[in-house]
């Protein structure tokens, strides 16, 4: 499996709580957040991980390039205006790298069961007929939810308020190289913002499945650190 990881943000609601280090390299259970996701990738059979910071996180850009002696990173370092455009110059690196057709991508600080994963990733791998598998909760403690809209296992539509909906997106990404062509058209019409890239997804009738995690943390406040903690404890 090929992984791709958003690492671009600059931390900046963390930094004003008094959390100095930059996002990527916060620490949860003792384990940056970077290096938790590049272990728990390289234990799901990575072939590549493919990873973005921006320019001005140098002590991220150092740490990671001293991981690429561990695990198959390729590191692109630039500064994007928003996640899907991240993933866009990611992308460009991945069409010529990737040698399979999938790939799951992950924000830097995303936070889930590693149990839960590594059978997200087998039902991804092994699923034949979807073009993408996302990762959903039920679980809710964000600024503003990505609802989701699901039917005969096929998600229909995303949505800004909750319109029915019981799941919200888990920010935990499968695609097909499909996607790209998607991810194109986004990127040449103007769109910004990874909830739109989703919505076009659905537009375009690409096939996407969910997969339900029970629990997913994002690391946007320094009290997510400590709820994150006791969450992965149990």
């Amino acid at each position: 499996m090929n992984y791709a990881i958003i690492a671009a943000g600059n931390g900046s609601r963390l930094a004003q709580e008094g959390v100095p280090q930059p996002k990527p390299l916060v620490k949860v259970q003792s384990e940056c957040l970077i290096e938790r996701l590049l272990r728990i990738f390289s234990q799901n059979d990575a072939e590549n991980i493919f990873v973005i910071c921006n320019e001005e996180m140098k002590d991220v850009a150092d740490f990671i390039r001293e991981k690429q002696k561990c695990y198959p990173i390729h590191l692109l370092v630039k500064s994007t205006p928003s996640s899907m455009h991240s993933l866009y110059e990611l992308s460009l690196i991945m069409r010529k790298e990737m040698k399979s057709e999938k790939f799951i991508l992950t924000t830097v600080d995303t936070i889930f069961s590693e149990v839960e994963f590594s059978d997200y990733v087998s039902s991804f791998a092994t699923d034949a007929t979807a073009d993408s598998m996302m990762g959903l909760t039920t679980y809710i403690d964000d600024e503003k939810p990505l609802y989701v809209e699901v039917r005969s296992d096929v998600i229909t539509g995303y949505f800004d308020t909750q319109s029915g909906c019981t799941h919200i997106s888990a920010g935990i990404y499968g695609l097909s190289q499909k996607a790209f062509s998607v991810l194109d058209n986004c990127i040449e019409t103007g769109q910004s913002r990874m909830r739109n890239f989703q919505r076009a997804l659905v537009s375009e009738g690409l096939l996407l499945r969910p997969f339900v995690f029970t629990n997913v943390f994002d690391i946007d406040h320094a009290s997510d650190i400590e709820k994150a903690e006791k969450y992965l404890a149990k």
